[in-house]
């Protein structure tokens, strides 16, 4: 795999070339970039998916929401359908996206939007919501945020600055200058001052931007429509840990901890999952000759389970939902909340 992408190393520097010349042209004018204003934050990353990017997203709406009418925007990733689109109750993953689907299914009276094109989908929420969050729009420069949050997954840090596609950057590294907050993801909970410190001067943030640290927070699980449970795992349970996400591996640990009988069906970012796969979930739980077990995914892979041709079966099976959440270090919190909070007021 490494020999691989040495091969691919040319194809980078041309796509290296050309994201640098884009963001030239729109950093002096020559693309139109175009800003409202109202309050528009945006949550990105610069590697491909797994930073953190919806449980952010998520904690910005709990936020703001008590105080200020919010509407979510995306591109909604492998959705079926084209051109803006207004998310309901009865939207399913193929109409407008897994993760809007499922910030549609956490907050019901939240308005979740999906549009390619960010600008226009701004026109059409702008007249009638206070603020308006942007998942994954960090690379969308036809429009110019308020603030922009820049997620960095702490087990990637180290990793080669290498873009597409020999390595996992969107954007060159110095991309990152456009941030107002740099988050850094997915941290072990005892990050010690000195592995921050390191951290620090890899990410190398600019004076004008402010970097906090965050862990994932596994919160209880629930079923599959969102009921809590009350069956706790232990060392004798068979998890069945069904995954369709960037990078499954801090929970996949997460879970190793507490029992050492997990049984892994991993699949790619968005997979849509088809009978074929869950028939062989459902045939090896059967055949698992465990006293106790349980089928584990995420809330993100849960929204993909709900097609109306896989129904039949996932009722069958009984599929937990393990929902995260984030902790900020250092009692980063407050900090953070007054920054955003700040900048909502000023408009």
């Amino acid at each position: 795999m490494k020999f691989l992408r040495w091969l691919l190393i040319p194809f980078s520097l041309i796509y290296a070339l050309v994201t640098a010349i884009r963001n030239w042209c729109y950093d002096r004018g020559i693309f139109k970039s175009t800003g409202f204003d109202m309050p528009l934050i945006v949550v990105g990353n610069l590697d491909v998916g797994g930073a953190g990017k919806s449980p952010m997203t998520e904690y910005l709406i709990r936020l703001l929401k008590d105080n200020y009418k919010i509407a979510t925007l995306s591109r909604g990733y492998g959705r079926i359908t084209k051109g803006f689109l207004l998310a309901s109750g009865e939207s399913k993953a193929s109409d407008i996206g897994d993760e809007p689907a499922q910030f549609k299914h956490k907050f019901p009276d939240l308005d979740v939007a999906v549009c390619e094109k960010r600008v226009d989908g701004v026109e059409q929420l702008k007249d009638d919501h206070d603020v308006i969050i942007l998942d994954d729009a960090y690379q969308h420069r036809a429009l110019e945020p308020g603030m922009s949050i820049l997620l960095f997954d702490y087990s990637r840090v180290n990793a080669p600055h290498f873009l597409l596609p020999a390595g996992n950057l969107r954007e060159p590294f110095d991309g990152r200058k456009r941030a107002d907050v740099i988050i850094i993801s997915k941290c072990p909970a005892s990050l010690t001052d000195l592995e921050q410190g390191r951290v620090i001067k890899r990410v190398k943030p600019y004076p004008h931007q402010s970097l906090f640290f965050t862990t994932i927070n596994y919160l209880p699980a629930q079923t599959i429509y969102g009921a809590p449970v009350t069956s706790a795992i232990d060392d004798q349970t068979t998890v069945f840990l069904l995954t369709g996400i960037a990078n499954p591996k801090p929970l996949l640990s997460h879970l190793k901890k507490q029992t050492p009988l997990v049984v892994h069906h991993n699949y790619p970012d968005h997979h849509r999952f088809s009978l074929k796969n869950i028939s062989k979930l459902a045939d090896e739980f059967s055949a698992c000759a465990s006293q106790k077990k349980v089928i584990i995914t995420t809330e993100k892979d849960a929204q993909r389970l709900g097609e109306q041709d896989l129904l039949p079966m996932v009722k069958k099976l009984p599929i937990l939902v393990l929902p995260i959440g984030i902790s900020f270090l250092n009692n980063g919190q407050q900090q953070f909340d007054e920054l955003v909070q700040t900048y909502v007021r000023q408009y």
